[in-house]
């Protein structure tokens, strides 16, 4: 099986269309790490395109906070102002389905899917000591988790945690084999709104049958993801970091 791998679409449409066109023919199924809406202008088509095309969606903290189920008050200004936007803009239907989105981890096809870590949807994984952490309570050998934006992941190999670095700003793609003897916790990095220094859209193929994982990064129009979020009002850093993936 050829899995899509998704995570923090963050109601971008432009990002996601250009990783959509660039994966064309090359995935049979499609999963999503969370955070669909949030920060983005286009939440309500997000919802629809994951709603209908994605096989599996966990939730992430910005689609439980744009739909009412977390307190807005842990959230920076920034992000509290985009999502009482989003939750002023969502279609009832449309709400209510992200609303009932899962919490991970969630056991697919022999590899756990989730958002932040396995112990707490709402923590972030970003330093190999805090993977050592997660790895421990993996029920799988192979896991893939979101939230941070930033593109990579973590090997587990005889006790000892490598970390996985972003791809080369300078290329489009990074592939690594996996090893049936060690752990991995890979992160697709975000489509809407990357935070490791590239503001190219994010994302991840895993092949199951090759056991290949295959990172891309593809450039889009951010200049009208950056007009729609200032012509909708919301707060304009939301525009601004687009432009350099931070």
């Amino acid at each position: 099986m050829r899995y899509l791998i998704l995570s923090d679409i963050h109601a971008n449409s432009e990002a996601l269309e250009a990783v959509l066109s660039h994966a064309e023919g090359s995935y049979t199924q499609a999963l999503c790490c969370g955070d669909i809406i949030g920060y983005g202008a286009d939440p309500n088509p997000i919802v629809e395109w994951v709603r209908d095309r994605c096989a599996v969606t966990v939730r992430g903290n910005h689609d439980k906070a744009c739909t009412g189920i977390d307190d807005l008050e842990w959230f920076n200004p920034v992000a509290r102002a985009a999502a009482l936007w989003t939750q002023q803009n969502l279609t009832p239907e449309n709400a209510a389905w992200a609303r009932a989105l899962p919490e991970g981890p969630l056991h697919i096809g022999g590899f756990e899917f989730l958002h932040g870590s396995p112990y707490d949807e709402d923590e972030y994984v970003l330093a190999a000591d805090e993977a050592v952490q997660a790895f421990s309570y993996l029920e799988c050998r192979l896991a893939f988790f979101g939230h941070t934006h930033v593109q990579g992941g973590f090997i587990w190999s005889r006790s000892r945690v490598e970390t996985i670095t972003r791809t080369d700003p300078r290329a489009d793609r990074q592939v690594i084999r996996l090893d049936p003897d060690c752990g991995y916790l890979i992160n697709p990095g975000s489509i809407g709104q990357p935070r490791d220094g590239d503001p190219r859209a994010a994302y991840v193929l895993y092949d199951s049958d090759s056991l290949q994982i295959a990172y891309f990064r593809v450039p889009y129009d951010v200049e009208s993801a950056q007009e729609k979020i200032r012509k909708a009002g919301l707060p304009p850093i939301l525009a601004d970091r687009l432009a350099v993936g931070r």
